[in-house]
């Protein structure tokens, strides 16, 4: 399937793209293999930030479900450490996460039904130098691949289907269900790659919900069933490498604050997704209240200068005023500032119009972020 697309050529194809040439070169340079290699090389140009190698084959659906290299490395940490000597990924995609697993285990098995992602597996795994992988392509399911496999732990990290109203298990391919029901006869040892949104009650199996924020972002959800589990939920910040786990003995301290302090407090998606904030405020080392709960931002505020590896941001807070576009602007240029960043819940058709208010005719170096508390606006200074 890959036969006369090799490394020369992609990286050429590479070269093409990069100079702007059209799809009619690409076919005449490389003839029937063309729009492989060529879409090849668009997923190199597109990983360079996924992945610390930049010849690693994959297509572009293969990139689009790929773990990030950070995130893999991690996982495959966390296992080394429970001592797990074999693992089965059983839909394991161009390999990435795979292949982390297997350098920390004994014995991996990579299984999936497409042959060319299969392919693309196992030319990654030669580029990372790992040799102890059994490649099976083949229906993950079925009663003959599953009777190949002998591994203390299943590993699933399904394809999402179109966005749907509700994130469910059934809807995932291949359904963690059906891999569990498959599998449950040789391990109870599962780990899923889930989506962030699912609800924990859909989930029928005891566990770990561990959600993961790289570089700022909510990025993943991993559910270890029971024997692999470390707390109930928990909450990891990537490349910080710092985890938060539930703590059911803790005192309830979260409050609301009825205005800002002098401070706030930005909150990783993963502790808010994980509900881990009163884990979160037991630790900090200052008295924070909650300010704002919004699907794609978390506020805290208090009065004490704090830097911590469990926040995303702090920032000081320089004004409170009416939250009207014109009010805003007038302040900004009052108080010397050139830019403005709105991290306000607004339509995406809305937020540059209402950015191009506020940052009119702003002069200066100082850069402001803009967030809404009720009818007021909050105005800070990143640290």
């Amino acid at each position: 399937m890959l036969e006369g697309v090799t490394e020369e050529r992609v990286k050429e194809a590479i070269e093409m793209i990069k100079r702007g040439l059209d799809e009619r070169k690409l076919r005449a340079r490389f003839g029937k293999k063309w729009e492989l290699i060529a879409e090849i090389a668009r997923a190199r140009i597109r990983a360079k930030d996924k992945f610390s190698r930049n010849d690693l084959w994959m297509d572009l659906e293969g990139l689009r479900y790929a773990t990030h290299e950070v995130v893999a490395r991690y996982r495959a940490e966390r296992l080394r450490e429970i001592g797990i000597r074999s693992i089965a990924d059983v839909s394991c995609g161009i390999g990435i996460q795979l292949i982390f697993y297997a350098m920390k285990v004994e014995r991996a098995y990579g299984i999936d039904i497409d042959p060319l992602k299969i392919e693309f597996a196992k030319r990654n795994a030669e580029e990372y130098g790992v040799k102890n992988i059994e490649f099976i392509n083949a229906d993950s399911l079925a009663p003959e691949t599953v009777e190949r496999v002998d591994a203390e732990v299943i590993f699933s990290d399904p394809a999402r289907p179109p966005e749907m109203p509700e994130r469910r298990l059934e809807d995932l391919l291949p359904s963690p269900l059906k891999v569990y029901e498959a599998y449950s006869k040789k391990t109870d040892a599962f780990i899923f790659d889930l989506p962030p949104q699912i609800r924990r009650e859909r989930v029928p199996w005891k566990g770990e919900f561990e959600y993961i924020d790289l570089f700022g972002a909510l990025n993943r959800l991993t559910f270890y069933t029971e024997p692999l589990a470390k707390a109930e939920r928990s909450a990891v910040i990537l490349p910080a490498r710092v985890r938060l786990e539930s703590n059911p003995n803790l005192e309830n301290i979260v409050e609301w604050a009825e205005k800002p302090g002098e401070y706030l407090y930005e909150i990783p998606q993963s502790i808010d997704y994980a509900d881990l904030i009163n884990e979160l405020f037991h630790i900090l080392p200052v008295d924070a209240k909650m300010l704002l709960r919004e699907k794609r931002r978390v506020l805290a505020t208090g009065d004490g200068e704090i830097k911590s590896p469990y926040l995303k941001r702090t920032y000081r807070v320089v004004g409170v005023l009416p939250f009207h576009p014109l009010r805003i602007n007038d302040f900004l240029r009052k108080e010397g500032f050139g830019r403005a960043t709105l991290k306000v819940s607004v339509p995406q058709n809305e937020y540059w119009r209402l950015r191009k208010r506020i940052e009119a005719g702003l002069r200066g170096e100082r850069r402001a972020f803009v967030f809404r508390a009720g009818e007021k606006a909050v105005i800070a200074e990143a640290l």
